[in-house]
């Protein structure tokens, strides 16, 4: 009878940049646009990528750390309580904008060649 009623930890992960609107990949899967709130399993580090048009990308590994409650033994506690306690955890992201800068035309023309290289070759050559 006791089990039926048992909660479990709600964590919730909310994403924000500056500007609003990036691309945010969590351990490379894509987790949608900023603002951005989404469920977590673990505490641990992460890998972050964020990206949008006309800013540079940020690849960032962060660390979501567990608060007191979740500490053995203290966690098998938060777990039975017959509510649900909520762990919020934030990450704030400032983008930087790209500065266009002024190529040689011979030098954009030896890295449009060298990326069509890339494109052409076979995968895990």
């Amino acid at each position: 009878m006791l089990l039926t009623c048992v909660g479990c930890v709600d964590r919730k992960l909310s994403i924000t940049s500056d500007p609003p609107g990036a691309l945010v990949y969590m351990n490379e899967k894509e987790i949608g646009r900023t603002p951005i709130d989404t469920d977590f399993l673990w505490y641990g580090n992460y890998d972050v990528q964020v990206r949008r048009d006309g800013y540079q990308t940020i690849n960032q590994p962060q660390q979501v750390k567990a608060p007191w409650w979740q500490w053995p033994p203290f966690d098998f506690f938060a777990e039975l309580m017959p509510w649900h306690p909520t762990d919020q955890q934030t990450m704030h992201f400032t983008m930087t904008p790209v500065v266009a800068q002024e190529m040689e035309p011979e030098a954009l023309i030896a890295r449009g060649q060298a990326l069509h290289g890339q494109l052409e070759s076979p995968v895990g050559k």
